[in-house]
């Protein structure tokens, strides 16, 4: 395991250990400060991060003759939230909205309904660039996606 790689492995550890909370609210007692900054020279990082800004489009056909998304796993319950289902995606992400716009990679993984009370996913996927100066690099997200939050659609 290379040195960087522990780091960050060392530094998710960290953090995941450390989420005791303490009330530090004089104004309500049952609030929780739950993130808070670390110094950067306690987990020997002495350099600053080189910071990339993606713009792509991420397409998620469900339908026609060549869909992107198919289902998988349909949902085991008669739910309006399709909870249980399960989608695996090999979508195209491309510079401009229009699905013709030039190809920059492919959305590779699976997406799952875990919620029963609203439309919330579960996304496992690899961005996989084939344009530019990442092609052949991946980001690999993992997280949760209130589909409806209008928050989430932007």
């Amino acid at each position: 395991m290379s040195s960087q790689h522990f780091l960050t492995f060392f530094f998710f550890l960290f953090l995941s250990c450390n989420t005791i909370p303490s009330s530090t609210s004089s104004q309500n007692k049952d609030t929780f400060d739950f993130v808070r900054p670390i110094d950067r020279k306690l987990l020997g990082l002495t350099k600053k991060e080189k910071l990339s800004h993606f713009k792509f489009y991420w397409h998620d056909i469900l339908s026609g003759k060549n869909p992107s998304s198919v289902s998988i796993l349909p949902p085991s319950l008669n739910s309006t939230t399709y909870f249980g289902s399960v989608n695996m995606i090999d979508n195209p992400l491309t510079l401009g909205p229009e699905l013709s716009s030039k190809l920059v990679g492919k959305a590779q993984g699976f997406y799952a309904s875990a919620s029963q009370a609203e439309l919330g996913l579960l996304m496992a996927m690899n961005f996989a660039f084939i344009e530019g100066k990442y092609n052949g690099s991946s980001i690999t997200i993992l997280g949760r996606n209130p589909a409806l939050n209008k928050d989430s659609l932007v």
